[in-house]
This record gives C-alpha cells, sequence and structure tokens, in this order.
C-alpha cells in the first residue's frame, strides 16, 4: 500500500524511515568525523609541555571542553548502537525518531565544546577576555546556524503555497531536538 505522495516523493512509511535514517547517519558521519578530530587535539593537549603552567580557569576549560567532546562523540555514535539493538525488530520509526534527538544532543554538546576549544586556545595565546569574546562569537555562530536558521527555514517552507498539506512531525518541521 503507497501513501500520497510527500513533495514529490512516492514512498510507504517503510521506505520514508529508510531513507530518514539514512540521512541521519549520513549527517552523524559528517559531525563524527569533526569530533574525533577535536577529541583527540583535546587529549595530545594535556601531554603538550605547556599543559602544567595552566592556571585554574583554563584548566577547568579543558576539563569541561574535553567531557562535552567525549559526550558528543557518544552521543553520535549512540544511533548506530540503537539500531543494532533493535535490528530487525520493526522499530525503525522508534529508531529514527531517538536518533534525531540523540544526535541534536550532540550538536549542543559539540557546539560547546567548540566554543570551549577556542575559549582555551585563545585564552592562552592573546588574552582571557580575548578568548571569552571569541568563544561568545563561536557560541552565536553556532546556535545562528545551527538551531535559529533551520526553524526559520521550517517556518518559511511551512507557510510557503504548494507545500505538501500533510501533518509534519515535530522532528520533521523542526529538525533533530525539537
Amino acid at each position: 500500500m503507497r501513501r500520497a505522495p510527500v513533495r514529490g516523493r512516492r514512498e510507504t512509511p517503510r521506505e520514508r524511515d529508510d531513507r530518514n535514517f539514512a540521512e541521519l547517519l549520513q549527517e552523524l558521519r559528517v559531525t563524527q568525523t569533526g569530533v574525533q578530530i577535536l577529541f583527540a587535539f583535546l587529549l595530545i593537549l594535556a601531554f603538550s609541555a605547556r599543559f602544567p603552567v595552566l592556571d585554574a580557569f583554563q584548566r577547568g576549560t579543558y576539563l569541561t571542553t574535553l567531557l562535552l567532546a567525549m559526550a558528543a562523540s557518544i552521543l553520535f555514535t549512540a544511533p548506530a548502537a540503537l539500531h543494532r539493538g533493535l535490528f530487525r525488530r520493526g522499530a525503525k520509526r522508534h529508531i529514527v525518531e531517538v536518533s534525531s534527538r540523540l544526535a541534536a544532543f550532540g550538536l549542543g554538546a559539540l557546539g560547546l565544546a567548540l566554543t570551549g576549544s577556542l575559549l582555551l586556545v585563545v585564552d592562552v595565546v592573546v588574552s582571557r577576555t580575548a578568548g571569552l569574546l571569541a568563544a561568545a562569537g563561536a557560541f552565536l555562530a553556532c546556535t545562528g546556524l545551527w538551531v535559529v536558521l533551520p526553524r526559520r527555514l521550517a517556518r518559511r517552507l511551512a507557510r510557503r503555497p504548494g507545500t505538501a498539506r500533510r501533518r509534519m512531525s515535530t522532528t520533521e518541521f523542526h529538525g533533530p531536538g525539537h
């Protein structure tokens, strides 16, 4: 049984779930690589010659950032483990919904880890004030591009004439995490 076309697609709910999961996994592949590079950089940093001279604020920033990078890595790999645990149980839609939330939390952790990394490096190289300003800019950029922009585009697309007249799930409308 086929459902009505949505945005030019003719696919069954199962086909849509498979496509959504494949698209989500592709997004996670892109972000996971960045997290792994950041995490490796942070791990190596602890063994650098300058690390012992970091002040308490810098050490706190380092540890917080390291934990955030680890959390992002765990959240980005969790969908694969979830899929493996529920494989062939007819749970693809649930896997997609939960994985979408995990990806959203992973992006949040990644954004904070990137912000913390920039804060630490600029603080050490330039000054604390410059580090805080750079971190604020990074945080605003991540929030603007990863949260605000997708939500605005989703609202604009929902109002556009000729857009499919079906009720979208919260995940489809707002993107992961909403």
